[in-house]
């Protein structure tokens, strides 16, 4: 009985981390590129009463084991595209591929994101072009992107290469190009919010865009959405919560059977 209490109790445990990943999802539907996570699982330790054998044609031919319930494993973001959706905002900028923006952060560290809700920040240096919290967004070499003219004469290329066109109707060349990356194992990276990741030794360092995979395009005027699915998260979560209470009428029942078991008398 106590074995099936733990292990009801690990099963609880688990669902209450796959709600907390659910509601995160749920939560930012409407988050700009957010991509949805799922919970992974594992089973626990094996307890072997009996072990399988053959000897001379004779034996169990199967194991009789009983297991100590499930473990949370992992969160694998989806990493799949969400839809573009138009705007009218020369600094709104989506990323069409696997690859993804480079800020300069607020501890002064690299960090990665694919919202490209992009803003401009006067700063001494002229209008730096920077995250919606005022983080710079950086070139290929890694530089801070200034941009003192006309946003509205801002082109921005499927590569990135920057221009605007003058009132001659000239397209002049900014000598600049926003800077994508990609990384070996992107589902390595760790989420430290805001919409930013950093790299980590699972992931892998960044390299250029162009240098792995399939090159990724920029579409100016179009922002990505979520790609979390909100009938699949309700669904997901009507499931977690049978499978909470299940365990939760499990540790319910062994309760009950070791208190009839400790009333009985000799």
């Amino acid at each position: 009985m106590m074995r099936a209490l733990w292990t009801a109790g690990s099963g609880m445990t688990a669902q209450q981390l796959n709600v907390d990943v659910i509601s995160n999802n749920l939560s930012n539907v409407n988050t700009t590129a957010y991509k949805k996570e799922r919970l992974e699982f594992k089973d626990m330790l094996y307890d072997t009463l009996n072990r399988a054998y053959i000897l001379d044609g004779e034996g169990r031919p199967v194991n009789l084991q009983v297991g100590y319930g499930t473990v949370p494993m992992a969160t694998l973001k989806n990493f799949q595209s969400g839809s573009f959706e138009k705007t009218d905002n020369p600094l709104d900028l989506a990323i069409d591929g696997d690859g993804f923006f480079t800020v300069l952060g607020p501890r002064g560290d690299i960090v990665y994101t694919r919202d490209g809700s992009f803003k401009l920040s006067v700063t001494e240096n002229g209008n730096m072009l920077t995250t919606s919290d005022g983080y710079p967004v950086l070139d290929e070499s890694g530089a801070e992107i200034i941009l003192d003219i006309d946003v509205s004469k801002l082109n921005i290329s499927s590569d990135g290469e920057m221009s605007y066109t003058d009132e001659n109707g000239v397209v002049v060349p900014l000598g600049q190009k926003i800077g994508l990356v990609k990384f070996p194992n992107r589902n390595g990276l760790e989420s430290v919010g805001s919409n930013f990741y950093a790299s980590t030794s699972a992931s892998g360092e960044a390299v250029p865009d162009e240098e792995l995979g399939k090159k990724s395009n920029i579409r100016q005027y179009f922002l990505e959405s979520s790609n979390v699915q909100v009938v699949e998260e309700m669904v997901k979560l009507i499931v977690a919560q049978r499978a909470y209470e299940i365990n939760s009428k499990a540790i319910q029942s062994a309760d009950e059977m070791l208190g009839i078991a400790n009333n009985l008398k000799r």
